[in-house]
């Protein structure tokens, strides 16, 4: 710990250096280049003594400066060879210091036994569990890729009815349009109509305003004759004649209300007459009648086109409120498919996410157990080093090819649980035996630790019971296709040893004749 301490106060120490160095070099740099300028400032100004003597003083400083410089990129070289030989001497020491600790770990392993035997256990449960983790990603992996699919399907179908609804929505936009140009149309027209209507009336107006002035000025022209003619009634007459003749109209009035029926009419028709001609220019009444007759048939064709030009307009306003509320209706049609289109797309971009976000984590989880499985691989062929194991037989069988191990864990696991199985019922057997006429002087030696060289350096007469119990066992392991779990190893030796203790006793008497 104590180097390690020391090797990164180094590897600081020397970083901190290079940046000191780094930045004294930028600094001087950029105080050259300052200077530099401010020379060709200078030059570039009108000469004068002052900046002359500023010159002089430059020149004389620029070659200490680049002395200065020099010494520094010196110093600077000098210090990172430095660095480099301090850097050398930590790789050599680290390397050093790895070699130490993997020939203790080396000596570590050899002499712990228990531990190997440990890390038997907890390497076939991690085994187990492994498995069984990464058969339940496999599925897991399976069933979100169909999801992944049906969503991919759904999402092209949702896409489709997109381009539809969104096809459908650029057809509506343009019928829109058209109504729209149309309604403007109406409307411009119905404006036009509206301005010829009103000039109508105006002239309707005027004519009538002329009509009634003119009657009021003959009206007045002819109050003025009546008082005329009776004031030169008045003047002419005595107050005499006037009784006289009061007397003999009274008289006369009888006989004259007949005739004056009769005047009347006639000087109302005369009257009439007169105002005819006068109202005439060329004194012709039948001029005057047929041009009040086409007047009449002027204002009744103007009242019926106006009328004409009202029912137009009613059924133009009819229409407009008819485009306006279809208008309307289109909108929020539009509006509610934009916002179903949304809420669809919203969801699915839900969906992808949670997808997504699902699928890393599963991803995640694939490379946690992948490098479990690198792990427990490792350490199986560890494993079946230390046991002499030999590995290219399993691999022969799984066809020599490291994609098809990876395909086939399974197998390879069993083939390996099943030598491992056979080699806890070797030790077994060799444990019974030991317990039963070993030296109690002698150690015993595990066959997982010292492999096939331990059986080969033992005698044969202590191996007695080898052939029976296993032979019966490897069979019963052979047609069992699911591994075993070590109680179920522990119970099939009993069984085995209980069913061949009969059969194996005359051969134990043998045995130890020939032993002795």
């Amino acid at each position: 710990k104590q180097f390690c301490i020391t090797a990164e106060r180094r590897k600081s120490f020397g970083a901190h250096v290079r940046q000191q160095m780094q930045a004294q070099e930028r600094v001087q740099l950029c105080s050259a280049a300052n200077g530099v300028t401010d020379m060709l400032l200078t030059l570039s100004q009108i000469p004068s003594l002052g900046n002359i003597k500023q010159d002089d003083r430059n020149c004389r400083d620029l070659p200490c400066l680049l002395q200065l410089k020099k010494e520094y990129n010196s110093v600077i070289r000098e210090r990172r060879a430095l660095l480099g030989d301090l850097d050398n001497q930590i790789l050599e020491l680290e390397k050093k210091a790895v070699k130490q600790n993997q020939r203790a770990v080396k000596a570590k392993q050899a002499s712990s036994s228990k531990d190997l035997q440990k890390q038997i256990e907890t390497l076939e449960t991690c085994l187990r569990n492994v498995t069984v983790h990464f058969h339940t990603n496999m599925t897991r992996n399976k069933k979100l890729q169909e999801e992944i699919e049906d969503l991919q399907m759904q999402k092209e179908i949702f896409g489709n009815l997109y381009f539809k609804l969104h096809k459908e929505l650029d057809q509506l936009g343009c019928q829109m349009n058209t109504v729209m140009e149309q309604a403007m149309q109406a409307y411009e027209e119905r404006m036009e109509d509206l301005a010829r209507i009103s000039d109508m009336k105006e002239r309707n107006s005027k004519d009538i305003v002329k009509y009634n002035i003119e009657l009021q000025e003959r009206q007045c022209v002819l109050d003025q004759e009546a008082r005329l003619k009776s004031l030169m009634c008045t003047k002419f007459t005595n107050r005499s004649e006037l009784e006289e003749e009061a007397v003999k109209k009274r008289a006369l009035k009888a006989a004259q209300k007949a005739k004056r029926s009769q005047v009347e009419s006639f000087e109302s028709h005369q009257v009439a007459y007169e105002r005819l001609l006068e109202m005439a220019e060329d004194r012709h009444i039948d001029r005057l009648l047929n041009d009040l007759m086409k007047m009449k048939k002027k204002n009744f064709a103007c009242f019926r086109y106006v009328t004409e030009l009202n029912s137009e307009l009613g059924k133009i306003d009819q229409r407009v409120k008819d485009l306006q509320s279809e208008i309307m209706a289109l909108m929020m049609d539009r509006e509610h498919a934009e916002s179903s289109s949304l809420h669809v797309l919203k969801e699915l971009e839900e969906k992808l996410n949670k997808t997504t976000e699902e699928a890393n984590w599963y991803e995640e989880q694939y490379k946690v157990g992948r490098e479990v499985l690198d792990l427990q691989i490792s350490g199986m062929e560890a494993l079946c080093k230390e046991i002499n194991c030999d590995t290219m037989k399993i691999v022969k069988q799984l066809a020599e090819n490291e994609q098809n191990m990876d395909l086939n864990l399974k197998q390879l696991f069993g083939l390996i649980e099943k030598k491992i199985n056979e080699l806890l019922l070797m030790e077994s057997v060799l444990r019974y035996t030991a317990a039963d006429e070993s030296d109690p002087a002698q150690t015993f030696v595990s066959p997982l630790l010292g492999g096939i060289e331990v059986l080969q350096e033992m005698d044969l007469a202590q191996l007695y019971l080898l052939a029976p119990t296993l032979a019966s066992t490897i069979d019963i392991i052979n047609t069992v296709d699911v591994p075993l779990d070590r109680s179920q190893l522990h119970e099939l030796v009993l069984q085995s040893q209980e069913e061949s203790w009969g059969n194996t006793t005359d051969m134990n008497k043998t045995g130890r004749n020939s032993v002795k």
